[in-house]
């Protein structure tokens, strides 16, 4: 299937484990059929959740053109939760993932942040749109509908023997 880039579980990754309700001692927040949502175990703000899809990706650097949505509705998502949670502020909120190599576990997750104003000074650095470190989830959608579609490379064969293109 052009686009995919994720197998639906991988048994050494914990977020798989959180993904398909295999993990009994973290609280899920929320879930559907797509995302799961739930605290981050080292918050750096009030309200600090994760947001990650049930199918293993590895980070946002696994992503095309074609998960654009997908951002998109891991984005509705955590504002979701967010508005469970009581928070009506949307304008001081942080929603962004961390890319390779500043990720510490191999499947995407979405940050999200509330109040973003208060996020703690220590960890700052670390949640900075715009840095090698972070970008926000609407750079990412703009990165992502930037990017060239993936030409075909198309390999002749010649006495048995590929020619590089």
């Amino acid at each position: 299937m052009e686009g995919k880039t994720c197998k639906e579980f991988d048994e050494s990754c914990i977020f798989c484990h959180f993904a398909h309700n295999r993990d009994v001692e973290t609280t899920i927040l929320k879930q559907d059929e797509e995302f799961v949502c739930f605290r981050d175990i080292d918050p750096v703000a009030p309200h600090h959740y994760l947001v990650i899809p049930r199918d293993h990706i590895v980070s946002c650097k696994s992503l095309n053109r074609s998960h654009i949505d997908l951002v998109e509705r891991m984005a509705k998502f955590g504002k979701e939760v967010l508005l469970d949670q009581g928070i009506t502020d949307m304008e001081n909120v942080r929603l962004g993932f961390h890319q390779p190599p500043f990720i510490s576990v191999g499947h995407l997750h979405l940050h999200v942040l509330a109040p973003a104003s208060q996020i703690s000074t220590y960890m700052q650095h670390k949640f900075t749109p715009g840095t090698d470190r972070f970008i926000t989830e609407q750079s990412l959608r703009e990165r992502l509908n930037s990017e060239m579609k993936p030409q075909h490379q198309n390999i002749f064969m010649c006495v048995g023997s590929p020619v590089n293109l």
